[in-house]
């Protein structure tokens, strides 16, 4: 494949139109933002590759993260091999793939962060040590707390969805808001907290690439630990590398992709294929 090619294939143009298709295709349930109310069909048994919050009212699907919280703090523990394993599934096959050519929340971030702001930072000190946060937030938030800390009743709260979660906000709870007014009228402190997380995720959209997807998206922190085993990878052919660290300087997600293709922060959005000189990289299903 020619340059120009893989410049149209690999460039933000195509891959934010199918991030939107995407979208649109998985929150094309129209009567829900007619009407504030979220769709209960059966397709919500469903979960969707990446974080789309249930409550959106065109949502089709189930966010994978929201639907492993619940059956975590349910009780119902033989539901939640469905939610692991369709998590595996989708990070065996691509890893983070989800996350830089389909997850809506991503998308936002993506154009936030294309607003001309006076400074942009691509690194920092606290960037490495941030990056395992996502971990915690998995393992304390969506594993943990919904097993463990439960109400009278053997239930336990949706901890990341409910404290958390700004692709809710964002999805959910500023439409149903709007639209129905009984949702308006209960409206109290923890819906104006999660507006101040959604503000403050958006203003470091605007300075950082993506900072929820870096440093604390849980469903971001699943897929990665695939990204060394997945059937699609990155690859570089070393006998081709001319070491010119163009492909290093144009990853947003501070990647070098000759040094770590399979790195776990890399989130397959092509970029730096596109930009080898040498054609050194390349996507494939092979080991090698």
């Amino acid at each position: 494949m020619d340059k120009n090619k893989k410049k149209k294939l690999y460039g933000d143009g195509f891959r934010h139109s199918v991030q939107a298709l995407w979208g649109i295709a998985t929150n094309s349930f129209i009567t829900g933002f007619l009407k504030g109310r979220i769709y209960t069909g059966k397709l919500k048994y469903l979960c969707v590759p990446g974080l789309n919050c249930y409550s959106c009212p065109g949502a089709l699907g189930s966010c994978p993260i929201g639907a492993l919280q619940a059956v975590f703090g349910s009780g119902e523990h033989k539901i939640a091999f469905y939610v692991i394993g369709f998590l595996m599934f989708i990070g065996a096959v691509c890893g983070r793939f989800v996350c830089g050519w389909l997850c809506p929340f991503g998308l936002m971030q993506d154009l936030l962060h294309k607003i001309p702001f006076p400074k942009k930072i691509k690194d920092f000190k606290a960037d490495r040590l941030l990056r395992y946060l996502k971990y915690i937030i998995l393992a304390l938030f969506v594993i943990i707390l919904p097993m463990f800390a439960l109400d009278e009743y053997g239930m336990s709260d949706p901890w990341f969805c409910k404290y958390i979660c700004p692709a809710g906000t964002l999805e959910g709870g500023l439409p149903l808001a709007a639209l129905n007014e009984g949702i308006r009228a209960s409206i109290g402190w923890l819906y104006t907290y999660k507006l101040a997380i959604l503000a403050v995720l958006i203003i470091a959209s605007l300075i950082i690439y993506r900072p929820f997807c870096k440093y604390i998206c849980p469903l971001g922190a699943i897929y990665s630990t695939f990204n060394k085993i997945s059937v699609f990878k990155l690859r570089c052919d070393e006998s081709k590398c001319v070491s010119c660290g163009k492909c290093a300087r144009v990853c947003k997600m501070n990647v070098d992709p000759t040094r770590i293709p399979d790195s776990a922060e890399c989130i397959r959005c092509g970029k730096c294929i596109s930009e080898c000189p040498t054609q050194a990289l390349k996507f494939t299903a092979k080991n090698k």
